[in-house]
């Protein structure tokens, strides 16, 4: 289990990124609370605290199972979930992207 969260650790950590640069910098962006969800755009705010909530997600998932950084399964599975969520997230809002500005 200790692997479980800490693969998602890493994936709510990666997923902070995009929503908190967003807000910060004003821009609308995709979030789960927009109409179409994931497609449709959220405010800065929305974004903001998003993000924020999803950082507080992974350091908690983190402040439960510490690791150290060495190339050990303790980082291994966070960084796992840091590559998948963010490969996923890369082609995603790729196509959102795409189609929102082949209009």
């Amino acid at each position: 289990m200790h692997y479980v969260a800490a693969f998602f650790a890493g994936a709510f950590l990666c997923n902070c990124l995009p929503h908190l640069i967003a807000g910060l910098q004003g821009m609308p962006f995709p979030t789960p609370f927009a109409k179409p969800h994931g497609v449709g755009d959220s405010s800065a705010s929305v974004n903001f605290l998003w993000g924020f909530f999803n950082l507080l997600v992974a350091l908690y998932l983190f402040s439960l199972h510490p690791f150290t950084l060495a190339l050990t399964p303790e980082l291994i599975a966070p960084l796992a979930g840091a590559l998948s969520l963010g490969l996923w997230m890369s082609v995603h809002f790729g196509k959102v992207w795409r189609d929102k500005h082949a209009r």
